[in-house]
């Protein structure tokens, strides 16, 4: 294996503005369940895989959810969030940062904790490069906060985890960026403040992807 240094991407929250949308279609995917939370509660916990957002939310009511219970409100809820696709938006300099990745010919990934069904349309949104790898919840065994998914996006690239930086905008990713042995690099488009993605293990935190490139020597990446 290679000892480049690569790069891992979070797709929602990270390259795009979907987080409330998502917390928005759960909370209708949980209501249809029986289950009343307020929104900010959800939020929380978006940036997990959807059967543990479900099952931890569900245990806030003192519930506690079947796997075909579980999985009838992960449905609902990509069903939901399909619906809304069209506010979602780019997050300022997302486009321009994988350009700019891509222009160093820095190998980088993008791993989310959704279904590649969910996340397709997210991904068309961005128009990701052509032979940019991606990591869904469908590779792996556990999503995040379980660190597979940036191990398996390291893998995917061929490099060791140690040498990759996985950049989120939630606690989760950071989480699972520390369980992985990975830097992990904050952004603040998830609605987690400075502290808190800095507690979980964010070695530097920026406000967006615009943010992040304006910074990007901070992380190594030269164009020498």
């Amino acid at each position: 294996m290679s000892d480049r240094p690569a790069i891992l991407l979070d797709l929602d929250g990270t390259l795009t503005d979907s987080v409330y949308q998502h917390a928005l279609a759960w909370r209708k995917a949980l209501e249809s369940g029986g289950i009343s939370l307020s929104v900010w509660r959800i939020h929380r916990r978006i940036g997990m895989s959807g059967g543990l957002l479900a099952e931890s939310l569900a245990r806030e009511t003192g519930r506690e959810l079947s796997a075909a219970t579980a999985q009838k409100m992960k449905r609902a809820h990509a069903r939901l969030f399909r619906a809304q696709m069209k506010d979602v938006r780019l997050l300022p300099g997302a486009k321009d940062l994988m350009k700019h990745l891509t222009k160093l010919d820095v190998p980088w990934a993008v791993a989310t904790s959704g279904a590649l069904a969910s996340a397709r349309p997210l991904l068309d949104l961005i128009d990701l490069p052509s032979g940019v790898p991606v990591i869904s919840r469908d590779d792996v065994e556990h999503a995040k906060p379980n660190p597979d998914l940036w191990l398996a996006a390291a893998a995917r690239l061929g490099v060791p985890a140690y040498s990759a930086i996985a950049i989120g905008d939630s606690v989760w990713d950071l989480l699972a960026a520390r369980r992985a042995r990975m830097l992990g690099i904050g952004l603040l488009t998830g609605g987690y403040g400075q502290e808190e993605l800095e507690r979980a293990g964010a070695y530097r935190v920026y406000e967006d992807p615009a943010d992040l490139l304006l910074h990007i020597d901070e992380l190594g990446m030269r164009s020498e």
